[in-house]
This record gives structure tokens, sequence and C-alpha cells, in this order.
């Protein structure tokens, strides 16, 4: 008993470390992008250093989520944060930009297996009642990262240099391996490896990278249809093969069993409308606070702490919650409470408090934190021990996708609101919006054009918004969908 208990103990550190690692790479190389462009000369190439990451990690999600039922959880586990820090090794040599997008690949190969692989050995290791306890645990490393990750990238590039943004991982690796190796036993071990689809592998990441590149494109300044064209015609071929292929598989790599359930539909769907509606916080609270009430990126990037601390907080009371409501009910009140929180943000005016975006900021950290949360215990609580993995991926993959997708949709309605504001004052150029945008000077802009300019940012924000709260309707609708069920 003493030696279960020791392995869970180190098992539920190496998610710690592993899940921290992988959550402030994002915040943490984004700090140290400005220095990387300089020294490698690749501002046109600066996206691709994120949305490959995202890519590789989006695509593999569902390959390790199908390997793990089949072969267990602790070497695809190994496995992964191994590729990971081979992947952050190279990157912190890389010589240009071209190799560092070529080594964020493996790196993302590797995050693929964290999320899904974390969800599915706490779902092995603890029992239903317990494991809320769990994932609130593993959510401070997510609220540490938001925090840590500005503040950690800021130091080291000017400490250490932009290489080792990338070389802290290798230590932190190599610990989380070793934890894993010695004090994990893998409790289920699955059915034994099964002849790989490689059909199946290649039609779904075809058809997961034309669809992820579909949305990157919509986020750019100018948008080439013919090549959005060609994306959804290899997204439509390429899903239609892998749906005949899999159908005829022996041993699939996403079983549609799953999506037969009317409540798992429920579940992924709004998964993936509250991860995108998190999207337009993330980033377009700092764009308004910067431009607008002309804040330094540092203060406008702290309106979002409020809902990182409060996803870490509200997940050690999910317990509680499910014992006291059905999930709809607690669905259905989250997403109103939502609701009458970013619909203010469709009205609101140049004077609108500073100290609301906070308040929201927070409101969205606890109905994200509970929600998200539940959608994961329930997912994991409703399919056999044989698809746990599978599930749990599919969770992973919809905040994935949800996130990515919505980020390219929030940018079109943004260009197009700045556009259609543009009409309204023809003194001001799309030029002059960008700058005043991205100036943390006010003296860069003229004094005659900023009450124009003011109000141009502020209509498109307000365009940003107004999808989200339509988002919120459609989730609540969805969630209505959903099939009565006793409490949770």
């Amino acid at each position: 008993m003493g030696n279960l208990r020791k392995g869970k103990l180190y098992i539920l550190v190496a998610i710690f470390i592993a899940t921290f690692m992988t959550s402030v790479e994002v915040t943490i190389v984004s700090t140290a992008m400005p220095t990387i462009i300089s020294e490698l000369h690749g501002l046109e190439l600066q996206s691709w250093v994120f949305a490959i990451y995202l890519l590789a990690t989006a695509i593999t999600t569902p390959f390790y989520g199908k390997l793990s039922d089949n072969i267990g959880r602790k070497s695809l586990f190994m496995f992964g944060l191994l590729l990971f820090l081979i992947g952050s090794f190279l990157c912190g040599f890389a010589p240009n930009m071209v190799l560092l997008i070529t080594f964020r690949v493996i790196q993302g190969i590797g995050a693929g297996s964290v999320m899904p692989l974390t969800f599915t050995i706490i779902a092995d290791l603890w029992d239903h009642e317990q494991r809320a306890k769990i994932l609130a645990m593993t959510n401070t490393a997510w609220a540490i990262s938001a925090l840590l990750g500005p503040l950690l990238g800021g130091w080291i590039v000017d400490t250490l240099g932009w290489h080792w943004v990338f070389f802290i991982n290798v230590p932190l690796g190599i610990l989380t391996i070793l934890l894993t190796a010695f004090g994990y036993k893998d409790v289920y071990q699955g059915e034994g490896f099964k002849k790989l689809d490689y059909s199946g592998i290649i039609t779904l990441s075809l058809s997961l990278i034309s669809l992820l590149l579909i949305f990157q494109e919509l986020s750019a300044n100018e948008i080439s249809w013919v090549i959005e064209v060609v994306y959804l015609l290899i997204f439509i071929i390429s899903s239609a093969l892998f749906f005949r292929i899999e159908k005829k598989s022996k041993d699939p790599i996403i079983d549609f069993k799953l999506f037969g359930s009317r409540f798992f539909m429920v579940q992924i769907l709004l998964t993936m409308l509250l991860s995108g509606i998190l999207i337009s916080f993330n980033i377009y609270f700092p764009i308004w606070l910067q431009s607008i009430y002309r804040v330094p990126a540092t203060i406008a990037g702290l309106a979002l702490t409020p809902s990182s601390i409060m996803w870490m907080v509200v997940g050690f009371f999910v317990g509680f919650l499910m014992d006291k409501f059905k999930a709809k009910q607690l669905y259905a009140g989250l997403i109103v409470l939502m609701f009458l929180f970013v619909f203010p943000l469709v009205i609101a005016n140049n004077h609108f408090p500073i100290y609301a975006f906070y308040v929201i900021s927070g409101i969205i950290g606890v109905v994200m934190g509970i929600i998200l949360t539940v959608v994961t215990l329930l997912i994991q609580k409703s399919v056999t021990e044989e698809m746990v993995g599978q599930a749990s991926s599919m969770v992973v993959l919809a905040r994935t996708l949800g996130q990515a997708m919505m980020t390219g949709i929030f940018g079109l309605v943004f260009t197009l609101g700045i556009n259609a504001e543009l009409h309204h004052f023809p003194r001001v150029s799309f030029e002059s919006v960008n700058k005043f945008i991205s100036s943390t000077s006010s003296s860069e802009i003229s004094e005659a054009i900023r009450p124009s300019l003011n109000q141009i940012i502020l209509g498109a924000i307000h365009q940003v918004f107004l999808l989200a709260t339509i988002l919120c309707i459609f989730a609540f609708i969805i969630n209505l969908l959903s099939p009565n069920e006793e409490k949770i």
C-alpha cells in the first residue's frame, strides 16, 4: 500500500511538471520571440513558430489516445516526453528560422502526448470521486505557467539568452521521465500492440492539417481565397476517405461508436465552443487595454491573470458541485452567468472601467474551470476502460480545434470590423490602425486622429465579443440537447 501511495505521488509530480512544461511553452516563447526574430532574421515566418507547434500537437493527440488504449500509458507517455525534450534541445541550437520551425514540429509531436495521457493516467489511478481534486491540482500547473511564463521568459532572455527558453525543458523533462520510469506502474496494460492503420493515420492527418490551415489563413491580413478553396477541398476529400477507411478498419484510430452517443457529442461540442470563446478574451483583452487605454503590454497581459487563478481555485470545488447538481443544470447556470458578463463588452464605450476587465476575466475562469473539468470527468466515466484513452484524447482535440478555429474566425471578424469602421473615417488608413494597436507610445500617433482610431478599434472589438455572445447562446442551446441524467 505504501509503495502504491508513493508511486501515485511520483506520477502526480511527473504529471504536474509535464503539464507545466508544455503549457508554459506558449507564453515563454512568446516573450522570447522578438529577440529570436532579431537574431534569426525571420519576421515573415514568426507566426509559424506557434502554428506548427499547434498543428503537430493537434494531429498527434488522437493517435496517442488510441495507442494508449492498445499498449498502455507509461511507455507512450515517456516516449512523448522524450520527443519533446529532443525537440526542445534542437530548438535551442537552431541557426535559422526554418530549422527552428522544423524542430518545433518534433516538440509538438511530443507535446501531443502530454494532456491526453495525463488525463488518462489520472483516470487509471484515481476513482471518479477523487479525480476532480487531482485535476484541480494539475490545473495549478496551468495557472502557474500563465503567471510565471512572461516573467520567466523575460528573465531567461535577458540573463541567459533566448536559447535557454528551450534548454530549460531538458532538466525538467529528464526529471519527469525518471519519476515516471521508477515511480509509476502501468495499471492498464492494454490489449497489446496492433498493426497501425496507416491509411487512417494519413487521411486523418491531412484532414486535421487542412482544417487548421483553413482557419490559420483566415487570420492573415490578406486572405487568399484560392488557397482557402484548395484547403477546403483537401479537407473534404481526406475526411471522406478517413470515414470510409475507418468504417472498414478492424481497429480504427477513432471508434465512431463514441460519437453515436448524444451525451458524448454534447460534451465535445460544448468543449469546442467554450474553448473558442476563451480565445476571444485571451487575444482581445490585451489588444483592448493596450490600444484604447494605452497601458503597457505587461499590465494588459495581467488582465488574463484572474481567469487562470479562478480556474485553479474552482477546481477544488468541482467535487462538491458534482454531488449537488446535474451536469445539465450546472452547465446552464454557468453559461448564463458567462453571457451576462460577456454581453456588456458588446456595448462598452471608451470609459468602460479597467477593473471590469479583471472581474470578467475571473468569471470566465470560474465558468471554464468548472465546465471543462466536469466534461473530462463525465466523458471518462461514460466509456469503458478500453476506451478511456481515446475519449480523453477527443476532449483535448476538441479544445485545440475550438481554439485554433476561433482564432482565425475572430481574426477575420476583427479585420472586417476595422474595414467597416474605416468607411466612416476616410482620413484614417488601415496602416494607421495597425500602428496604433502595436504602438506603446501615443506620441507616435497624430492627436487629430486618435479619437477616430479609438472608435474604429472599439467598433471592431465589439464585433468580436458580439460573436462570443452568440457562441454563448449556441452553447446554451446545445446543452439543452443533452439527455437528462442523474447527478454527476
